[in-house]
């Protein structure tokens, strides 16, 4: 609890509304990585982005095994 408590605000709001389990260390590499503290707009963008892509990957994968 204490990684995510340290996370900025703005990243601990985008990790409360995630659809997905994110660990805090993963966003924040993202977050520094887009420079979320300058463009925080950016940096939601991309977290969202990755975040969709790993669902699409979810949803292939339950697709897949329910033809099984």
């Amino acid at each position: 609890m204490q990684a995510y408590d340290a996370l900025p605000a703005d990243l601990r709001r985008w990790l409360a509304s995630a659809c997905l389990p994110w660990s805090p260390a993963s966003a924040l590499r993202i977050w520094d990585k887009v420079g979320g503290e300058q463009n925080p707009g950016q940096a939601y963008s991309r977290l969202n982005a990755i975040e969709q892509s790993m669902l699409q990957q979810d949803a292939t994968v339950w697709d897949i095994a329910r033809q099984s």
